[in-house]
């Protein structure tokens, strides 16, 4: 007689850190979902999904624990006729786990203890956990299930611990940020370890957004003979079914399959979620931003429009003596594309009057930056006045190449408290615009073809002070993300002087990009979390160059 197949729920699902109630209500409502409406046998939940992934320094707080405690109480007492199998902290004499616990019929059956605990890029998992030593298997219907927690699907070695304790397949919780790319990354680690162990996986991913980081999902199934299949959409909640069978000593895992999005889709899609749920966790009312006729703010505003509704978003055109009439027209055009509001604020005024303020002071002095960066500032104090007034918060503008060049003003525009293309260079910009337009033109023709320029002195132009971005780009990439020195990126053929140039611009700003808003990670080494150099260093990659 054939066993009865397995029924396994995915709950794919966005946790907020530090919400324990609210996360624990959410797992219970789910594990009732899963039981009643998908007759399932067994849900699955991300990697702490408990506390909210990542849970950082709340980790010291004793507090924490204890209502984590709680939390699992209620789980245990809400697991009627369904297994459910959920991420959380668990404090020891030894120390604190990253634990998987499975409870059923008001019982705790079994925890697991993570065993490859990530320390590099936005981990620091060493920082708040020990590792676990022991495999975990579930037995439930005549199939024997190994638990594995996100990194350890990472070292084949534990795939093959699951094997030795003879399970039958892998279930692998986890919270696997979003960056370029990691879609094939995972494959490629999800193939080794099927590869090494022999045994299906099914790979449950997290969905959100936390302060930089993007949760993407994508949750996947890797049968035994290693073909892998897309079962959770991207940059998005489902409760995801999975149906285990045996045929002829074959596990065979019935899923439905989905298409996977292109490369401009998933970046446009994890700036979108990293914008909605900064604002909407951190209970702002909405957004407002400066509307320059530039490209990086119409990219900023269609991102925003898209992820709060165009009702929550607030345009503001600030125009100054240099700004070219074109500039006002495009961006009013684009918010009535859009339909959200747009209002017009000169700041020929407030410079006049700083300038004045500042006359007896700058008397002895030529006119220079200081008086463009002026014209920033009062943009600046003008969005945070709004800001203040109407509970949005202020989205800044600037790409990933500006940060890194230090092509911004302190207080001017960079002022704010989120920035969504941070860790979109200016090419990338560029592309994402067509992308937005390939539908419907929302980002006027003419801002996507002109020139890009600050309009901060008569006809100015970024190329004034930067190599094209079609050169600066790549020099970036190579020397913030690769880690190459100036000698190998000039090797690669690009212009000496331009190369030392970029080089000695990235390591004087530093102490601006400390001082940036977060935004959203999309890149294998955003500014941030993820690349940690001092401010204060006399260190120079120019040092020892002939």
């Amino acid at each position: 007689m054939p066993e009865a197949p397995l029924r396994i729920v995915l709950a794919q699902l966005n946790f907020c850190v530090g919400d324990i109630a609210g996360n624990t209500a959410k797992i219970i409502a789910a594990s009732v979902k899963a039981r009643d409406e998908f007759a399932a046998d067994l849900v699955a939940f991300p990697e702490l999904c408990v506390t909210g992934y990542p849970p950082e320094d709340l980790l010291f707080r004793p507090g924490l624990h204890r209502r984590v405690a709680q939390a699992l109480d209620e789980i245990r007492a809400a697991s009627h006729r369904i297994h459910i199998v959920v991420g959380h902290p668990e404090p020891s004499p030894a120390g604190l786990y990253n634990s998987v616990s499975v409870f059923a019929d008001g019982a705790l059956l079994t925890t697991y203890r993570k065993q490859r605990l990530p320390n590099y890029a936005v981990f620091d998992e060493k920082r708040y956990f020990i590792p676990g030593d022991t495999p975990r298997i579930l037995a439930l219907k005549g199939f024997k299930i190994g638990l594995s927690i996100c990194e350890d699907i990472w070292d084949p070695v534990t795939a093959l611990a699951c094997r030795t304790a003879q399970a039958d397949f892998i279930l692998n919780l986890n919270a696997s940020p979003y960056s370029l790319h990691k879609r094939q990354d995972r494959l490629c680690a999800l193939e080794a370890a099927q590869r090494a162990s022999g045994l299906p996986i099914v790979y449950l991913n997290l969905v959100g957004g936390q302060d930089e980081l993007v949760f993407d999902g994508g949750s996947l199934v890797f049968d035994a003979k290693g073909v892998a299949t897309l079962v959770g959409p991207e940059f998005a909640e489902q409760m995801i079914p999975v149906e285990v069978t045996r045929k002829a000593d074959e596990l065979v895992l019935k899923v439905q399959s989905i298409t996977p999005s292109d490369l401009e889709d998933n970046i446009y899609r994890a700036l979108v979620m990293g914008v909605r749920d900064y604002v909407h966790k951190n209970r702002f009312k909405g957004a407002v931003l400066g509307l320059s006729g530039g490209i990086d703010s119409a990219l900023t505003l269609a991102i925003a429009v898209d992820a709060l509704g165009a009702g929550n978003v607030a345009a503001v055109s600030m125009p100054s003596q240099y700004t070219a009439d074109m500039s006002i027209d495009d961006a009013l055009a684009q918010a009535r594309r859009m339909g959200c509001q747009c209002d017009v604020v000169p700041i020929e005024g407030p410079f006049a009057a700083f300038n004045e303020a500042l006359e007896p002071i700058f008397r002895q002095h030529v006119a220079d930056v200081t008086e463009e960066n002026l014209q920033a500032r009062c943009r600046g104090v003008i969005l945070m006045a709004i800001s203040n007034k109407t509970g949005r918060i202020v989205l800044t503008t600037g790409n990933k190449s500006e940060m890194a060049v230090g092509y911004a003003t302190l207080y001017g525009d960079m002022a704010g408290g989120f920035a969504p293309l941070k860790d979109c260079p200016k090419m990338m910009v560029y592309r994402l615009a067509e992308w937005r337009n390939r539908a419907e033109e929302v980002i006027p023709r003419r801002v996507i073809e002109r020139a890009p320029s600050a309009e901060l002195r008569p006809d100015q132009k970024d190329s004034d002070s930067l190599p094209p971005y079609d050169v600066l780009d790549p020099i970036l990439e190579l020397y913030i993300e690769q880690d190459k020195t100036p000698q190998e990126i000039t090797a690669r053929g690009f212009d000496e002087a331009s190369v030392r140039r970029v080089v000695g611009l990235v390591d004087r700003n530093e102490y601006k990009r400390r001082q940036a808003a977060p935004g959203v990670r999309i890149s294998q080494r955003a500014f941030g979390r993820d690349r940690r150099f001092p401010i204060t260093s006399r260190y120079s990659e120019q040092d020892g160059l002939p």
